[in-house]
């Protein structure tokens, strides 16, 4: 049963659990209990800091937040994926892949390895978990192999995700954005979203220095670190803690046919075709809905964009199913396993990704605590208008940076801020689309760079490796990255 909480003015409390959770990962290391911390703090805010009514409040926005559709579509995902990175691996696909790139030379240095993962980041634009796990699920042999850090393929693969993802908005965030910008009352949303994507500096400076780490030894403080230790021999510390043993995603498993590369290309070519086409195909659901509800005027559709009014959640969920189901097809047809043994595959594959499902879980529960509470609104309310109206755009920045950031979201950072950047610009006849691209940027930050990130999490369980020596390994690059998106 969903609960119905007062409504609540936001204070100053209002910022406490999203920074108990960020200090608590960072300086337990336990993530699970640092979210649930956060949870908590914020339902017994809510209930007037009353300890057994905040307890029974964290229960039920856990329970609230799995009730959410597009929450369950994500949890469900999480498991699909997870099964399909164990078919893939099992079957070979991905050491096959990885042994045609050794015939032909192609990967045959550390640089040229970076490199890869590099491309597939900016290639796989579709969704931006199915970016990580396809880069971690290709990267992580071969860094192993080359001794290049775990921490840096961890880099690589998050700077290439949220990023990438707003820079070619072919996909749910451009839909999610465009719908954002046309609600405030601009007439043309998807010029206003095209104009602001070359002035979206943070991502840009993001893609570029990732560039560079990968061809370069490029390394800034822990970083350093890490590739000493790396090269040393040690692939992790050994305080570190990784979320997920790639072992358990991908149990080695015996099979009469050897490694195919075209048992990785397929699936993964397979669900990055099927998004756009689940997007289409779910928008022409809703469009339908929408004129059965009145609330669409019966000769709109003619005119609407169906995959620009798809479901983003529905659609990944759709295509990661397609691309299991085309993987079982192609190995009962080689005939590398029985029924029997990819339904029990697919079972541990999902099972290896139980503690993901969790921390995302959680993260969605403190990032509806943070909304009710009014964190954000707080953050920008008491920021706005402390400075000249010449320092307005980069302080839009800045905002961005600390919302996102104190809540791990970017969607969420996006509904916050461009409510805020869109009016004033508006109002002041400033161009809309420089301070879209600002509350853009300081969202894809967020994505990038919080702890409590879904894009930061599944980040370090595709590079298996451990989560705060991965967010203190890339926070001095997305900081850098930060100052030259504020001058600019």
């Amino acid at each position: 049963m969903t609960t119905t909480q007062p409504t609540f003015e936001p204070n100053w409390t209002s910022v406490l659990p999203p920074v108990l959770a960020i200090v608590l990962s960072i300086a337990t290391r336990q993530v699970y209990l640092s979210l649930a911390a956060g949870v908590l703090l914020g339902t017994t805010i809510l209930a007037n800091w009353n300890p057994l009514l905040g307890l029974a409040g964290a229960v039920n926005r856990v329970v609230d937040a799995l009730v959410d559709r597009g929450n369950a579509e994500v949890v469900l995902f999480t498991f699909v994926v997870g099964a399909l990175i164990a078919t893939v691996e099992a079957s070979g696909g991905v050491r096959g892949f990885v042994a045609r790139l050794d015939e032909r030379r192609w990967v045959d240095t550390p640089r040229r390895a970076g490199l890869l993962v590099w491309v597939l980041g900016v290639v796989i634009f579709i969704e931006s978990n199915i970016t990580i796990l396809v880069g971690g699920a290709v990267g992580r042999p071969l860094f192993d192999r080359f001794r290049l850090s775990r921490e840096r393929l961890a880099y690589l693969i998050e700077a290439l995700s949220p990023p990438v993802c707003m820079l070619i908005p072919l996909n749910a965030w451009g839909a999610l954005v465009i719908g954002l910008i046309g609600a405030h009352g601009v007439s043309e949303p998807v010029e206003v979203l095209a104009r602001s994507l070359p002035l979206q500096f943070y991502s840009i400076a993001t893609v570029v220095i990732a560039l560079i780490v990968s061809l370069y030894p490029f390394d800034i403080g822990p970083m350093r670190a890490a590739e000493r230790r790396t090269r040393g021999g040690l692939v992790l510390w050994p305080h570190a803690q990784p979320l997920v043993d790639p072992d358990v995603i991908a149990p080695p498993v015996s099979t009469p046919v050897p490694p195919r590369a075209r048992n990785f290309i397929v699936p993964v070519t397979t669900m990055v075709v099927m998004m756009p086409v689940s997007l289409w195909m779910t928008g022409r659901l809703n469009v339908a809905r929408m004129v059965a509800e009145g609330s669409l005027a019966p000769e709109a559709p003619a005119k609407v964009s169906y995959i620009l009014k798809g479901s983003g959640s529905t659609s990944v969920l759709w295509a990661t199913l397609i691309a299991l189901a085309v993987a079982w097809v192609m190995l009962l047809a080689q005939r590398a396993f029985t029924v029997e043994k990819l339904v029990n595959l697919g079972l541990k594959g999902a099972g290896g990704l139980v503690s993901m499902a969790i921390i995302l879980l959680l993260a969605m529960a403190l990032a509806g605590v943070a909304k009710q509470l009014g964190a954000g609104p707080y953050i920008a309310k008491v920021t706005a208008g402390k400075m000249p109206p010449a320092l307005f755009l980069p302080a839009i920045f800045l905002v961005s940076c600390l919302v996102g950031f104190c809540t791990g979201t970017s969607w969420g950072t996006f509904a916050l801020m461009l409510p805020l950047a869109i009016p004033v610009a508006l109002g002041a006849g400033w161009p809309v689309a420089p301070f879209v691209a600002a509350a853009l940027s300081g969202g894809v930050f967020g994505d990038h760079a919080s702890p409590i990130s879904d894009s930061t999490i599944i980040s370090s369980m595709a590079a298996a490796t451990d989560l705060v020596d991965h967010v203190r390994t890339q926070l001095p690059y997305a900081l850098l990255a930060v100052a030259i998106a504020a001058v600019a």
